[in-house]
């Protein structure tokens, strides 16, 4: 090795290490614990390998890693390591580890792959699927690179059962759901465990389901966010403008046209607003991450429209709108007067929780998001509870809760009142 070469793997090595430090950091301000076997796996194996184009100092950033690209729009990339390190860690939980287990992943970087080759060991499996055949033979290079020559890579739509003999312990999808097709559910062992990250209402979450049978159940939940699933089983995000810098981010069916909801919308919001606060003074380190599903469930119940409020940066500063969070807020249209949640407002280091509305019921309509916040937080912030069962489900077999019915599925979103994980940010 030259002295080049050793010089390169050793600074490698102390960025691998510095940032598998900063990840166990971010995981404890979220009140959660790195594995053991996680830590260890991710201080072996060299993300470098696995992003090439960039320097040796982005590709330990704690960032996903753009590595391919249809025009403007991601299609595939190393997902950021924290949120691989936190979706490794709801298996290894739901499994009592991966040694010896038959894993198969849903989008393939090879990064991921290799992190589950490690943690599964010698007597393990690891198989790894992805629709686009640039990405797989991309894959298949970094991973015989990097030494883990035994990973099984395969091209194909895994809409689709992938070696249909097989049954797998964990299945774990690296790209954004929109639906659980059966092929997943079925290929999954009795008591096997699929990690998604699925999206309901527009508001994606990493789940940990357990198969029971035809159904799968959550046993826990992330935050997070990944490219969109391709193939048969794809379904994109729709966005629709309502006003400079102002989006709508459409994921159900709705009930409008787009064009139609971006009118309105737009109309709506060169209204006077009004806004509405809970009246709550909570401390810094409340957490809020499960707020939107549970708003989403509610607005679900009422005869209008569930959507997700996104604005640019400018859009905020000049006071269009004043959403939660930029990048998401809960959103709906309800006879005709449109409302979201907004901006913390904070006094003395503590913050209250309110909404704005514009339209011809603009104060009912804040003061209603208002009391559902109160609702949630009266409840003791309870943490949501997914179960996934067949479309052909009847509405008498369900258990309690919210329906969403997909293409393969009918999802119920449940609130029951436990002590809630800590988990997420404020926003």
């Amino acid at each position: 090795m030259s002295v080049d070469t050793a010089s390169r793997a050793d600074r490698a090595e102390e960025l691998r290490n510095a940032l598998v430090d900063t990840i166990i950091t971010d995981h404890r301000g979220k009140g959660l614990a790195m594995p053991a076997e996680v830590e260890a796996a991710m201080r072996t194996v060299p993300r470098e390998v696995f992003t090439p184009g960039v320097t040796l100092e982005e590709a330990y950033e704690n960032t996903a890693v753009i590595t391919a690209r249809r025009g403007e729009e991601a299609v595939s990339s190393v997902s950021a390591p924290y949120l691989i390190a936190e979706m490794l860690g709801q298996a290894v939980e739901a499994l009592g580890g991966l040694e010896g287990r038959a894993v198969l992943e849903v989008g393939s970087g090879g990064y991921n792959a290799s992190l589950l080759r490690e943690l599964v060991g010698p007597s393990g499996s690891v198989t790894t699927v992805d629709i686009d055949p640039e990405v797989t033979d991309r894959a298949a290079s970094c991973l015989e690179r990097a030494g883990y020559n035994d990973v099984t890579v395969v091209c194909a739509d895994a809409e689709h059962p992938v070696e249909p003999a097989r049954r797998y312990d964990l299945i774990t999808v690296t790209a954004g759901a929109w639906d659980i097709p059966p092929a997943w559910r079925e290929q999954l062992a009795e008591d096997g465990v699929l990690v998604v990250p699925l999206r309901t209402w527009g508001l994606t979450r990493s789940w940990a389901l357990r198969r029971s049978g035809d159904r799968l159940t959550s046993l826990s939940h992330r935050q997070c966010g990944f490219v969109s699933m391709r193939g048969d089983g794809g379904r994109s995000l729709r966005y629709v403008d309502v006003a400079e810098g102002v989006h709508l981010r459409l994921d159900e069916d709705t009930l409008a046209a787009p064009d139609a909801l971006a009118r309105t919308v737009g109309d709506l919001l060169s209204q006077p607003r009004e806004v509405a606060w809970a009246g709550v003074s909570l401390p810094p380190r409340t957490m809020l991450s499960n707020l939107d599903l549970w708003l989403a469930t509610r607005f679900a119940g009422e005869a209008g429209e569930f959507m997700v409020l996104t604005a640019q940066e400018e859009a905020v500063e000049s006071g269009i709108v004043a959403p939660s969070w930029r990048f998401g807020a809960p959103a709906a249209l309800v006879e005709g007067t449109f409302s979201y949640r907004s901006a913390l407002k904070w006094t003395d280091r503590r913050f209250d929780l309110g909404a704005t509305a514009h339209g011809p019921a603009a104060a009912a309509a804040a003061e209603r998001i208002v009391e559902h916040m109160r609702a949630w937080l009266n409840a003791a912030s309870p943490i949501p509870a997914l179960e996934v069962l067949p479309a052909r489900t009847p509405d008498g077999d369900l258990p309690d809760g919210t329906v969403l019915d997909k293409r393969h599925s009918r999802i119920v979103l449940s609130f029951p009142t436990v002590i809630s994980q800590p988990e997420g940010t404020n926003s």
